[in-house]
């Protein structure tokens, strides 16, 4: 089975519904098979990926009530090697109606099992913030990749996030890691940016990822196409940087063995 990425920070506007399409765009570029789960009601991965809300039947909302089985929501991109799983507005109800059922920080991973032996990675885009659909990625999740930008407010949400990492991994999932922290929509030039950087690797250190994703109009224009930035636009800056963190992961997860339990963002078969 392959590795499940939730990609996660509760604060919006950090480049964290980007990285997902591209990640899992990447990993698809690299001859991975790849599921992206939109587990956000914005349902910006889906249309990210070209399955804006109204042509959208069966999402991600109907999987987790149990009227439908996941692989019933799963629908091609236009990469090959890549699928969905799309979310529409109507995701925003299921915090409310999954409260009053049984297991419920467990339906994400239940209705994971039976397709995960299809793909060697399953990434995950999470909404903006730690309720119930987040706390189901994790739970659900093998490692964790966190999204921020090199601001001042950006620290103390990154606090809050790795605490809940944590009372997830005691009380719900015992593999849960994190796979890295990654600075988005950087620009090197502010001194903010360097105070930021330097403070999370002192406190971080081999978490914070060597790549990061540079603020580019590229980037920004690629998701009102629906397209990843491989689709869109090969030749820029955010389309390398992100094959550059796709390569990162894989060779993270080759270095640390694939022995035991642990799960690889598999070479394709």
């Amino acid at each position: 089975m392959g590795r499940v990425l939730a990609v996660v920070n509760q604060k919006g506007g950090v480049g964290k519904t980007t990285t997902a399409i591209n990640l899992a765009a990447s990993f698809a570029n690299a001859g991975r098979r790849v599921l992206l789960v939109d587990s956000d009601p914005q349902g910006n991965a889906s249309s990210g990926v070209g399955y804006p809300p109204g042509n959208v039947e069966l999402s991600i909302y109907d999987a987790l009530l149990g009227e439908v089985a996941l692989e019933d929501t799963i629908r091609p991109t236009e990469m090959p090697n890549l699928h969905l799983v799309p979310a529409t507005t109507d995701l925003a109800a299921a915090e409310m109606e999954l409260a009053t059922m049984e297991g419920r920080e467990r339906r994400l991973l239940a209705l994971l099992e039976p397709v995960r032996a299809r793909f060697d990675a399953i990434i995950v885009d999470c909404p903006p913030s730690l309720g119930i659909l987040t706390i189901n990625a994790l739970t659900a999740a093998d490692g964790v990749l966190v999204p921020m930008q090199c601001e001042y407010y950006a620290l103390e949400g990154l606090s809050a996030l790795l605490a809940t990492v944590e009372r997830v991994k005691r009380a719900l999932n015992p593999r849960l890691e994190i796979d890295g922290i990654l600075f988005c929509m950087h620009d090197p030039r502010p001194n903010l940016t360097g105070q930021v950087t330097a403070e999370v690797k002192q406190h971080l250190g081999s978490s914070v990822l060597a790549t990061v994703i540079p603020r580019t109009i590229r980037l920004a224009e690629a998701p009102s196409h629906g397209k990843p930035i491989l689709l869109y636009d090969k030749d820029s800056r955010g389309c390398a940087s992100y094959l550059a963190l796709a390569d990162e992961l894989m060779r993270r997860r080759a270095a640390g063995g694939s022995s035991g339990k642990r799960r690889e963002y598999r070479e394709a078969s």
